[in-house]
């Protein structure tokens, strides 16, 4: 979907991807002209749902300041529903997450400004595949629907830009062959079972070579011996009936699924293949699942969640930004959680309230004052200001 040195895109609905080389008269052409067909495969489905569902749920936190000067402020009105539509400001990040990971691209329309700061309040994101962009004088056009959008009402942000693209690159576009290898072979595993591809069994006669003829009747008269009951059945001498097995692996590409899962999950960030489950190598030890929310939030999350930071800013009088509050990601275990208390009420940097506050407790009189003594290091032991309240 990109502009390249004036030369106006492709329109989406004339772009076809090179499909993958499966030979099977119906599955031989998986379409992803339509980002979203991509979806079809569970490992791009469990990726783009864990980084769209972990980003707009997150809360949202307002400051003025830095450092010692930090202020925290209450979240405006319109920053609680970006998309002015009633849905609330988690369904539009879920949006603008899904547009990035789908196709690079997020447009929209500006359909409200503050009337003082000028800033956009109100943002109508638009489905990617009906926006189209070229140059008109090395300067970027886009219009929706047909209709030009115009600089004050365009808002735009782009992932995996490229110099000299307007655009940004489409994950599912570059990844197309592998996605839709992925696809084709869950459909031809389902197909395998469907069209009954293989026989369940061979009825067989050691002592009498049959006739076409004799071997309908035999087939006939022992299917509608065994249709529809559980019954034991009854051979005559010579007749064997063997059961065909196919291995789950020959019938569903099972190493090769899970290959091509792992591949499609890791297009979207690394490790994401093995926090979903699709661990191409090596073990999972106790000390890997500890650590596997702080994993995600490095290696996978926080690139997104630091680009919804700076949308959200965009929506803010200047000298004021918003941050995701990443901690309510990393949830811990309660000993860990009480652990991290203990150090930072020890070094005197948090309060016995602002704890009680992390852990939904009410304030307590003497609590919003630091810890009138530090212990020593090692012995454990937390002056939490009990004295005081005697």
């Amino acid at each position: 979907m990109g502009v390249f040195w004036g030369r106006r895109a492709t329109p989406p609905a004339e772009r076809r991807f090179l499909p993958p080389i499966i030979t099977s008269s119906q599955f031989d052409q998986v379409d992803l002209s339509r980002a979203e067909a991509s979806l079809q495969k569970v490992a791009v489905w469990s990726a783009v749902d864990l980084i769209a569902s972990l980003g707009s749920e997150l809360p949202i936190d307002v400051f003025r300041g830095t450092g010692a000067d930090r202020t925290e402020l209450p979240v405006p009105s319109w920053l609680q529903d970006p998309g002015a539509d009633g849905q609330g400001v988690e369904d539009w990040i879920f949006q603008l997450l899904m547009s990035w990971l789908l196709r690079g691209n997020a447009t929209g329309i500006v359909r409200d400004r503050h009337p003082r700061g000028d800033f956009p309040t109100a943002v109508e994101l638009l489905h990617p595949d009906a926006v189209n962009a070229w140059l008109r004088d090395d300067r970027p056009v886009f219009a929706y629907l047909g209709r030009e959008i115009q600089p004050a009402e365009l808002f735009f942000r782009r992932c995996y830009p490229m110099p000299g693209i307007v655009l940004g690159m489409s994950p599912i576009e570059h990844h197309a062959s592998t996605i839709g290898l992925g696809i084709a072979i869950n459909r031809f595993g389902r197909q395998w079972f469907t069209d009954g591809a293989h026989p369940g069994g061979m009825l067989t006669n050691s002592e009498a070579d049959l006739n076409p003829d004799q071997a309908r009747t035999a087939k006939e008269r022992f299917l509608a011996a065994v249709r529809g009951t559980r019954e034991p059945v009854v051979l005559g001498r010579g007749w064997k009936f063997e059961k065909i097995q196919i291995a789950p692996e020959e019938s569903q590409f099972l190493e090769s699924n899970q290959f091509t899962s792992a591949e499609c999950a890791r297009i979207f960030g690394p490790g994401l293949a093995e926090v979903l489950g699709y661990e191409s190598g090596g073990s999972m030890t106790y000390s890997n699942v500890e650590s596997r929310a702080t994993h995600l939030l490095v290696y996978a999350l926080n690139r997104w969640l630091r680009r919804v930071d700076r949308v959200l800013t965009v929506m803010l009088p200047r000298g004021q930004y918003a941050r995701l509050n990443r901690d309510a990601l990393l949830q811990s275990t309660t000993l860990t959680r009480y652990q991290a208390h203990q150090i930072a009420l020890r070094n005197r940097w948090k309060t016995v309230n602002e704890v009680r506050g992390t852990e939904d407790l009410p304030p307590v009189p003497w609590g919003d004052e630091p810890n009138t003594a530090a212990p020593a290091s090692g012995t454990g032991d937390v002056h939490d200001g009990a004295d005081q309240e005697e």
